[in-house]
């Protein structure tokens, strides 16, 4: 019988084969809830939830917010310009008064890397990573890699490639520590100025030419350019972005005919990826986002309510 021993989610890197396995077919037996008339079961109830967002966010807050109501879960939202953290209060004593309230799982999501795991050491609550600064999104991988199993009924030797602002992405950085763990095979490309140093060591290949990236591939995966963490300029500007790495049609016909194409959001239309290529038939990033929902339940479920199960 599998279990989920852990605490806290904050990040893939701490998660084996099986656990990210459990997260996926429980993710899997969850989804048809929010496919009934009354998308709602009571095995959550009596368990509280907060949401505490210090960075602006709509998919991912929207996503755990529903996937704990859909679980009967008490949840409280909370974001930096609400709480007393404008007032100078730290990052720890929000915390600590939040866990005075006594919940089960804090869910926080910060411009700092590793502030997740600065709370996990001085709270009780369960923490999960919604995101933090350039290091983890492990729940937006998780929501990938159960998108990409659902697509191609399996992940091991697939060839995927992740196109974009890599340096500055941690959905970059999860997505490829998870692929890898589930035997994937990884290419990333962007401008030279967009990949960091060494990232060979994660056991990826490295291009900077987006048509090479991506041919005889079975998933490209798409990156916004996240100009908000960059302190420079690291290319000339969005339109010679476009040009030279957004994708498009005839780049991604080099792909294999069944590729899937897939983008965390949100997503800038003409830069990144053509309007052509995000409504197209290859696209799944509208099942992502209906796939979150169903992978946040399961994580919520396994961290506080069936850890035993």
């Amino acid at each position: 019988m599998r279990r989920f021993d852990h605490k806290d989610l904050l990040g893939i890197g701490q998660l084996r084969v099986e656990d990210i396995e459990l997260v996926l077919d429980t993710a899997g037996s969850l989804k048809e809830i929010s496919e009934r008339d009354i998308k709602k079961v009571p095995t959550l109830r009596g368990k509280s939830v907060v949401n505490f967002f210090y960075e602006p966010s709509t998919r991912t807050r929207t996503s755990f917010e529903m996937a704990a109501k859909r679980l009967s879960a008490d949840t409280v939202s909370l974001s930096a310009t609400g709480s007393s953290m404008v007032k100078g209060e730290t990052l720890i004593d929000t915390a600590r008064d939040l866990q005075a309230m006594n919940p089960d799982l804090i869910v926080i999501k910060h411009s700092s890397s590793g502030a997740p795991h600065l709370l996990s050491n001085r709270v009780e609550a369960g923490i999960i990573n919604a995101g933090d600064g350039i290091n983890e999104h492990p729940t937006q991988a998780l929501l990938d890699l159960y998108t990409i199993r659902e697509k191609k009924s399996k992940i091991k030797g697939l060839e995927v490639a992740i196109i974009g602002d890599i340096s500055h992405s941690r959905v970059a950085r999860s997505n490829i520590i998870g692929l890898i763990k589930m035997g994937a095979e990884v290419t990333v490309a962007g401008p030279p100025t967009m990949i960091p140093p060494a990232i060979e060591a994660l056991g990826v290949k490295v291009t900077y030419d987006p048509a090479e990236a991506v041919k005889d591939k079975d998933v490209v995966m798409l990156l916004r350019i996240q100009l908000e963490r960059q302190n420079r300029a690291l290319f000339p500007g969005l339109r010679e972005y476009a040009s030279f790495f957004g994708m498009n049609s005839d780049v991604l016909s080099l792909a294999k005919p069944d590729v899937i194409l897939m983008h965390p959001g949100p997503m800038n239309r003409g830069v990144e990826v053509t309007s052509e290529v995000a409504d197209g038939p290859y696209s799944v990033i509208l099942a992502q986002e209906a796939n979150g929902v169903a992978v946040r339940m399961a994580i919520l479920y396994l961290l506080i309510g069936g850890s035993g199960n």
